[in-house]
């Protein structure tokens, strides 16, 4: 893990029973418990897990912003396809740099 991602005390771990990271976890509650209306996606299956967990998120009323270029496919066509022609449908695209320019805090 690079030093940005290591876990905090008030982190919470889901761990995923099927394909997307809502159906038989507990995550819809925990975020809505914190007052989560927004979701930054990224993942190693563009197609697949990205995929269903944005269609999911989106299904359930969040916010989404799928961040393109921290995710990857087996396929480079499929992981295109998603980018370009589904999750405009579903939300924002965006690019790493520009969110994390978005999460900077001027302290």
């Amino acid at each position: 893990m690079v030093p940005e991602l290591e876990r905090h005390p008030d982190d919470y771990v889901v761990t995923k029973q099927r394909v997307g990271a809502f159906l038989g976890t507990n995550l819809d509650e925990i975020l809505r418990g914190r007052g989560v209306t927004q979701i930054v996606l990224t993942g190693v299956a563009t197609s697949f897990g990205v995929d269903s967990t944005a269609r999911s998120a989106y299904d359930l009323g969040y916010n989404v912003t799928m961040v393109v270029d921290a995710m990857t496919d087996r396929d480079a066509d499929a992981h295109r396809h998603s980018a370009e022609k589904i999750f405009p449908r579903l939300g924002e695209t965006a690019r790493s740099e520009d969110v994390l320019k978005l999460l900077q805090h001027d302290d």
